[in-house]
């Protein structure tokens, strides 16, 4: 009899942490509690050991990416396999502490899981069925809960890669913009030597929606962060990077017209605002307030805005005042925005994460 209730007990727990993990990863947006949260343990865990397993197996870059690029979705699957196991082990003590209310009779515990496998799959051989209600209710909660739980997943899958693709869609356009890989300088060159830098305003606009919907897609579902983008050299982080970098040196330095110096203000109080709350939700340490960058590639970022026609405050580079507003600016994220690129090892990019063998441009 202990022993029954004991792996009665035991069933229900593994049923509840499984049906919990699914509630919190796929309903409950920004779900904060993560105690018992198998996913979250998962995920952490997981990515702790493939970049390393990257890094040993590959040297050429694009391999590496290729590599890294496929963590998330195998993640998906791995979450799926998870989350049935745990629930038809569940099950399965569940019926082996109840075996005696099945037939036929002497039932073993392998054979209690696969009564459980085959009740949770729906598939019903009948060759062990259940004699009272009690097992035959049982038998029936467990096929209606593999049944919300394949529906529930697969609703959950279709809204993941509906955001990659929203996503990445804005990644692709921006890196035109901004070139590659793109960069808050590349960004405000590229509008000066295409006579467009009117079209910065809306730019920015559209970059306030991309990162709306980032912040609200990637905290309720956070394996989106670690979704790649399949074109080289670009990345969520990388964009993000990318619109704070301009916004700043808009605000800064760059002589623009109000509505562009407006909608680069917007943009840079929800960027600032999108990697403070990344770095709390996954619980990043401080990695203290420094501007990320040092003088001297500021004063060459200044020389190139000029070169394409920029007028620039306070004498730009040969000012102090220009600089120390850059930097008062930047020290706000650029420490967050580095631990996100940090932990994602995201491609290089100026100014962003490990930028060593870049170019300025």
């Amino acid at each position: 009899m202990a022993l029954n209730l004991l792996a009665i007990a035991g069933g229900i727990f593994l049923v509840l942490v499984a049906l919990r993990d699914v509630f919190q990863g796929v309903i409950v947006p920004r779900a904060e509690n993560t105690v018992l949260r198998v996913s979250h343990y998962l995920n952490r865990s997981c990515w702790r050991v493939w970049p390393w397993i990257a890094y040993l197996l590959y040297r050429d870059a694009r391999r590496r990416e290729n590599f890294l690029g496929t963590f998330a979705p195998l993640m998906l699957v791995i979450y799926l396999a998870t989350w049935v196991v745990l629930l038809i082990a569940g099950w399965g003590l569940i019926f082996y502490g109840i075996r005696d209310q099945l037939r036929p009779a002497g039932l073993s515990f392998a054979e209690c899981i696969y009564f459980a496998g085959a009740s949770f799959l729906t598939i019903g051989y009948g060759d062990i069925v259940g004699v009272t209600t009690l097992s035959h209710m049982l038998s029936l909660v467990a096929g209606a809960c593999g049944l919300a739980v394949v529906a529930v997943v697969a609703t959950f899958l279709f809204s993941i890669f509906g955001a990659f693709q929203v996503r990445e869609r804005f990644v692709v356009t921006l890196g035109a913009h901004a070139g590659a890989p793109p960069s808050g300088v590349g960004l405000l060159i590229e509008h000066a030597q295409a006579k467009i830098v009117g079209d910065l305003a809306q730019v920015f606009r559209d970059g306030q929606n991309w990162m709306a919907e980032v912040m609200e897609s990637h905290l309720a579902y956070p394996i989106l962060t670690l979704f790649r983008s399949s074109h080289d050299y670009e990345s969520w982080v990388g964009t993000l990077g990318t619109l704070l970098d301009a916004s700043a040196l808009v605000l800064a330095t760059v002589e623009v017209d109000d509505a562009i110096r407006g909608q680069a203000h917007i943009a840079y109080n929800l960027g600032r605002h999108l990697t403070h709350d990344f770095t709390n939700y996954f619980g990043f340490p401080d990695s203290g307030s420094a501007a990320g960058i040092e003088r001297a590639e500021f004063n060459d970022a200044c020389k190139h805005l000029t070169e394409v026609g920029y007028a620039l405050r306070d004498g730009g580079a040969d000012g102090d005042g220009a600089w120390k507003r850059f930097y008062d600016l930047r020290r706000t994220y650029a420490a967050h925005l580095n631990t996100l690129a940090r932990w994602l090892e995201i491609p290089p990019v100026q100014w962003v994460g490990d930028r060593s063998i870049l170019r300025h441009p």
